[in-house]
């Protein structure tokens, strides 16, 4: 995987076979940060990256020039490979290991923008779970915006503040919005 754009554009980011993740693609990721970077400006907004995995969607924001980052994994070879690289590339995420709903029930901030990636076998009642939370907690601030990445077996339509679906190769993003 690479660093798209911003001020680590071109930079590779190796992640280890044992890791149990799938980074998305970057013609996938291009395509969310063109949708995103017409909406807000990277320097003034706080980003969640729930299951985070190899931290290649914060690594993007932060080559974009996103300050506020926060990246949770309960996987700690996921949490050390993000530290890693934050040592690296010179990263101040806020990073922790946690699971991403008992995350979300202890948080006290909120944020701009969430982008959720969690595995692809997560059950509807989970995503509704984790949806329903942060917008009844407002984790999310007024005019952000929650992305979800899942696979084509998922339909998120139904889920209170669902807006739209877009699909980018094998990978499908639902956005939700108050």
């Amino acid at each position: 995987m690479r660093i798209i754009a911003g001020i680590n554009r071109g930079r590779k980011i190796n992640a280890p076979k044992n890791l149990p993740v799938r980074p998305t693609t970057d013609k996938a990721k291009e395509s969310i940060f063109n949708i995103i970077g017409n909406s807000y400006d990277f320097s003034k907004i706080s980003v969640l990256d729930l299951f985070s995995g190899t931290g290649n969607i914060s690594y993007e924001f932060a080559s974009r020039g996103v300050k506020n980052i926060t990246c949770v994994d309960q996987n700690i070879k996921c949490y050390n490979f993000i530290k890693s690289n934050c040592k690296k590339l010179i990263l101040d995420f806020k990073l922790i290991k946690s699971e991403a709903y008992k995350f979300l029930t202890k948080n006290k901030m909120s944020f701009d923008i969430i982008f959720a990636d969690p595995p692809y076998n997560f059950k509807m009642v989970e995503y509704e779970k984790i949806t329903n939370y942060i917008f009844e907690k407002k984790v999310l601030n007024n005019f952000g915006i929650l992305i979800v990445e899942h696979s084509k077996k998922t339909n998120l339509e139904n889920l209170k503040n669902y807006k739209e679906t877009r699909k980018y190769g094998d990978c499908f993003f639902s956005f939700f919005k108050l």
